[in-house]
């Protein structure tokens, strides 16, 4: 795999992966983590119509983190509309606890269409105003002072949340978004993080340097912010030198994307692709 020394690599893979075998995923982090990688990031569904096996990435992510040392763990993404935010905000702080600060959590609307067989909220305007109010509910509760809110979806009497986060003033918050819609980067400028998709073609290296320009023109340094990318390696550095054109746009975090493997193959991949 191409390394510049900069960029850093991680395992994106999706829950319903490795027949929805927690014990798997914890085997792949661990290998992932010997072989010098530097993050593993499971997605946050809840059902597949395909009807694949699915895992709880965030049970299964507890396991990782008690059986790994060094690697940064998290989720890509979490749909916030259809979560407690009270309930994340104690699942985050104890994961982020539990592995001595290395959990990042990836944030996003989520899809609707997953939403819809649980009679989810769909709107994606209403969706859009929970997760923003979830957010500013997380930052408030992970403060560790008397916080309290009042808004259109949630509402908390004033409290006092701890623990807290080993990471001040929080966890590391990825905002999930589709380029070129600039609400969801807006939002993500806020926090440390983007994880760009694209709803047609794969995004090139030049809508990087597009996103990476924006995502500039909303904060005051981009000193600690991450723009990360998903991809497929071939383990062969020439062959993947194409990823350094997407560090040179912006990017910091390339992620080996993995879905419906076996472990045989996932450790291969790794392997294949340790740099």
């Amino acid at each position: 795999m191409y390394c510049s020394g900069v960029m850093k690599y991680g395992i994106y893979i999706s829950n319903y992966a490795l027949n929805g075998d927690p014990k798997k995923f914890v085997d792949l982090a661990k290998a992932a983590e010997d072989a010098g990688w530097d993050g593993f990031f499971m997605w946050d569904h809840v059902y597949q119509s395909s009807g694949d096996l699915i895992a709880d990435p965030w049970i299964t992510l507890a396991a990782i983190a008690a059986q790994t040392e060094k690697i940064r763990i998290g989720t890509t993404v979490t749909p916030l509309p259809r979560r407690k935010p009270q309930k994340v905000a104690r699942e985050v702080t104890t994961l982020d606890n539990l592995s001595n600060g290395r959990f990042t959590l990836g944030v996003g609307l989520g899809d609707d269409s997953e939403d819809g067989y649980f009679d989810e909220e769909t709107s994606l305007k209403t969706r859009a105003e929970k997760l923003d109010e979830s957010l500013e509910i997380l930052e408030g509760l992970w403060t560790g002072k008397p916080f309290s809110f009042t808004g259109q979806h949630y509402n908390i009497q004033e409290l006092t949340f701890e623990p807290r986060p080993m990471k001040k003033p929080r966890v590391p918050i990825w905002c999930g978004g589709t380029w070129p819609i600039k609400a969801p980067f807006r939002r993500a400028a806020r926090f440390d993080g983007v994880f760009p998709l694209s709803a047609k073609d794969e995004l090139k290296p030049e809508d990087y340097q597009e996103i990476t320009d924006y995502v500039k023109g909303h904060r005051k340094t981009m000193k600690d912010f991450d723009i990360i990318m998903w991809g497929r390696s071939t383990g062969d550095p020439k062959k993947d030198s194409w990823i350094g054109d997407y560090e040179t746009a912006g990017v910091n975090w390339y992620t080996e994307i993995i879905m419906n493997a076996d472990i045989k193959k996932c450790l291969s991949r790794i392997s294949k692709g340790n740099s």
